[in-house]
């Protein structure tokens, strides 16, 4: 019994799979003109033929033929088993009464008892021309192809290409499918030199690329043609505003028939007919208009346009220490699937992690973050979030995770027991950066100066060193005269004078004591003659009272006291030679002697000191004339502008304390500091040219500046273009290098230094001899050339910063033309904001530009903005 139930199944189930292969399948064209007669088949394949086909011709359709009637079988053996199957097709050739699209009614027939139907079938009706060559579906008529291939003259309306788009309005990021298609209504045989658009400003995939060009019938502008598609791409515009599409072209060969001939009736049969020429065809340039994405993107926002959804899911959610785990983020939806980029995701410290793997899937991706603890306990990993510009909404949509536990147990080294390893000390590491950032503004207000001022030639460099030469030759002049002041005989004789003259006068008092009236005399006269000899420098010989009235009243020395002089010498000789004075005219005389011989030595010595007094002053009044413009360079400090741009920038609002430090920068003055904190402001806001811009300004001040390279160097990483530059020659970059371990001011400060040694060195040569002459040699020679380097670095710096031949790139996309002009110029390549170009010349609204790896051409000056 359950034999015979199995048999029973087998030969239902083998009827009903022999009833499931036999069908009936329609051929008909989708589209026919209004005026075209088209054939419309019915094919029913199987082993068994078909009985009692049944099928009705509508009424908006006249029936002109049929149905045609045609069978055919075949029978193979495979293995010794034989296989037979037949096909048989109803053919009926109609032509439509009215334009519109239609149903084609079901057609109905029985198999071994079984009723089959047709699928139903749509057909469009055209009130254009008909009769394409070539069309599925089995037109009978020929046509404008035929009319074409007679007179030989393809029109633009014959063949040509066609580029559509998916949508027209689209933002930045935002997917478009273009497909280019072929539309023919001639007899093409093959194809040439095909050229498709580059989409410039568009990231482009190619999705569609047929080997072989298969035509179907499709109406466009009320006319039949054969269209086949090209080329199918998904384009995504990656800037802004007017963006255009080239023209694609193509060279179609195309047969037609030849005017030669006899006219005899046998040319078709001995002669060809038909020639092949060739006709080029383009597409149309298309002009989109990019809206910009709105600003105040989240942080999270990687790029993604359209619609997505995100699951966020740990491999593994306990583990053990030192083992490996992953964290997958899957991102699937509608959109810009391709330029997804990872999220960022904010791992515990002491987790190590590894690069992402990136993996594409059906309308998404998945980004795979490997990672290892290296230590135990339960850890809690941030919810991932992931933003995208939502198209329908027009606004920002932020996808939210769940937060993510992850417990580690401890791993083999921590494990506990008889069988622990116990290890000696603790395992040391490097420490590991979590991340990388720009670096902190500067706080404290700055010096600011006035722009462009440099101590390197200005009035205060030229005022001290013009002193220091004055000071160096007043010393060496000072120490000259000190020298010979030692050498000099007559002068030391001179200052000794009043001395000598004084133990002489002492020598007199004696003798006026012990009333000595002749010694006291000779030792008298000795005193004065003595002091004169010494104080005016004559020889005892040339002794006359002419000489030494002469030579006092030449001093300085009064009328008076020269008369009471002379006196004295004539009253000191007559009491030698006539002894018969008294004690009250020794006393009388030797007062005298006293006096006269102070009001000598007080009137020369004030002469002098009047004329040392007086070039004193005027070196002093010019030295303060002088330094009269230092003193008068006050400036108002914007204290008030600092503080408030600092506080912006503490609360996290960029853009008011940008636009505060810019004021400062407004009011004429300037700091390295100042341009150090609007490129800070500016990064935060995310616009790296402007900061680039900004810390190249500060760099141009300072070169020294450690915070100010490395926020240079790390807001040159978010920028698009990587240009190889072309290699400096050793020696001047190793001149710059060392040019910029201090700022311009502080090697100024350093030649005022090294050349005060320098002079110093000089005076000694001058004034020694010996070894210390040579010293003074080397140490002058060795600390000039060291003050000429650092006067020469100074300079550099300034010169530097001088130069207005440096400029940002600050427009998004710009592109480089061959020369200054929009129209008859070439493009050479892509630019993108925050690069870096050099100013070689202006034409009007153009500069002419290069590039470090030696590119020129020419870019508007608007794209750009100078250091």
């Amino acid at each position: 019994m359950k034999r015979i139930i199995n048999i029973l199944a087998l030969l239902a189930l083998f009827s009903v799979s022999a009833w499931a292969q036999t069908s009936i399948k329609v051929q008909a064209p989708n589209v026919v003109a209004a005026d075209e007669q088209f054939n419309l088949t019915f094919i029913i394949e199987g082993e068994n033929s078909p009985s009692d086909f049944q099928w009705n011709c509508p009424e908006e359709f006249q029936l002109v033929w049929g149905p045609q009637k045609g069978t055919s079988s075949s029978i193979t053996i495979v293995n010794g088993k034989k296989t037979k199957s037949s096909q048989v097709t109803f053919t009926y050739v109609l032509l439509p009464r009215k334009t519109g699209t239609f149903n084609i009614p079901q057609a109905t027939a029985t198999v071994k008892g079984n009723t089959i139907r047709s699928a139903d079938v749509r057909l469009e009706v055209v009130s254009g021309e008909g009769g394409v060559a070539g069309s599925n579906g089995g037109s009978s008529s020929g046509g404008s192809s035929s009319q074409a291939a007679q007179t030989g003259n393809i029109s633009n309306d014959d063949l040509f290409l066609k580029l559509t788009l998916s949508r027209t309005k689209v933002v930045v990021g935002e997917p478009i499918t273009a497909t280019l298609k072929l539309y023919q209504r001639a007899n093409v045989v093959g194809f040439e030199d095909a050229k498709f658009p580059t989409f410039t400003g568009f990231w482009s995939q190619e999705i569609q690329a047929p080997s072989n060009i298969e035509f179907q019938r499709e109406s466009l502008n009320d006319k039949i043609y054969n269209s086949a598609v090209l080329r199918s791409w998904t384009i995504i515009p990656q800037q802004s505003g007017k963006v255009t599409i080239e023209p694609a072209e193509l060279v179609c060969l195309v047969n037609i028939r030849s005017s030669a001939g006899t006219g005899s009736v046998f040319d078709s049969f001995f002669m060809d007919d038909y020639k092949t020429i060739r006709k080029r065809v383009h597409s149309d340039s298309y002009t989109l208009n990019v809206t910009a994405l709105p600003g105040g993107a989240p942080s999270s926002f990687h790029g993604g346009v359209g619609s997505f959804n995100m699951t966020a899911s740990i491999s593994k959610d306990s583990l053990k220490a030192h083992d490996a785990a992953s964290l997958i983020v899957q991102v699937t939806g509608s959109g810009n699937v391709s330029l997804l980029e990872a999220p960022t995701i904010n791992f515990p410290p002491d987790f190590e992690v590894y690069d992402t793997k990136v993996s594409d899937i059906p309308s998404g991706k998945v980004f795979e973050f490997p990672f290892i603890p290296r230590s135990h306990g339960d850890f809690a990993i941030d919810p991932v979030e992931y933003s995208y510009y939502d198209i329908s909404s027009h606004k920002y949509v932020t996808l939210r995770s769940s937060p993510l536990s992850v417990k580690v147990a401890p791993g083999a080294a921590g494990a506990s027991g008889p069988s622990a390893v116990i290890s000696s000390g603790s395992v040391r590491k490097d420490v590991k950066s979590l991340g990388n950032d720009i670096r902190f503004i500067v706080t404290q207000k700055p010096s600011f100066s006035r722009s462009g001022a440099f101590l390197i030639g200005s009035t205060a460099f030229w005022v001290i060193l013009s002193l220091m030469i004055a000071l160096g030759a007043g010393v060496w002049f000072a120490m000259r005269q000190m020298f010979a002041f030692k050498a000099d005989v007559a002068g030391q004789k001179n200052r000794r004078a009043v001395k000598m003259a004084r133990k002489r006068l002492s020598s007199a008092g004696d003798f006026l004591e012990k009333n000595l009236y002749t010694a006291f005399y000779e030792e008298l006269h000795k005193a004065l003659l003595g002091y004169i000899s010494d104080k005016l420098n004559i020889d005892l010989s040339d002794m006359s009272k002419d000489n030494i009235s002469s030579s006092l009243l030449g001093g300085g020395v009064g009328q008076e006291t020269v008369g009471s002089f002379i006196s004295l010498l004539d009253e000191c000789e007559f009491a030698r030679y006539s002894p018969s004075g008294s004690q009250d005219a020794m006393n009388s005389h030797y007062q005298t002697a006293l006096d006269v011989i102070t009001q000598i030595d007080s009137s020369m010595k004030k002469t002098s000191g009047s004329r040392n007094a007086a070039i004193s002053a005027i070196c002093l009044i010019l030295m303060l004339s002088s330094l009269q413009p230092l003193g008068a360079q006050s400036q108002d400090y914007p204290d008030s502008l600092w503080n408030v741009a600092t506080q912006a920038y503490l609360d996290g609002r960029w853009s008011e304390a940008a636009q505060a430090w810019s004021s400062i920068s407004e009011l004429g003055v300037e700091s390295c500091d100042l341009y150090y904190n609007i490129g800070n402001a500016f990064f935060k806001m995310q616009d790296y040219s402007h900061a680039i811009l900004n810390y190249e300004r500060a760099r141009k001040l300072d070169p020294s500046n450690t915070d100010v390279s490395h926020n240079l160097e790390f807001a040159q990483e978010f920028i698009l273009d990587r240009i190889e530059a072309v290699p400096e020659f050793f020696l001047e970059a190793w001149g710059r290098k060392m040019c910029w371990i201090f700022h311009s001011d502080t090697w100024t400060v350093l030649f005022f230094i090294f050349f005060a040694i320098a002079l110093a060195g000089g005076i000694v040569f001058f004034l020694s001899s010996g070894g210390r002459r040579k010293l003074g040699f080397w140490v002058g020679v060795c600390t000039l050339l060291v003050s000429l380097l650092c006067v020469d670095f100074a300079q550099w710096q300034k010169s530097d910063y001088v130069k207005d031949n440096s400029a940002i790139i600050v427009r998004a996309v710009t592109s480089v033309k061959s020369s200054p002009s929009r129209d008859s110029s070439k493009d050479l390549f892509v630019l993108h904001e925050g690069t870096k170009v050099k100013v070689l010349d202006s034409v009007g609204e153009w500069n002419n530009i290069e590039l470090a790896d030696g590119r020129q051409g020419w870019i508007p000056v608007s794209d750009m903005e100078i250091i």
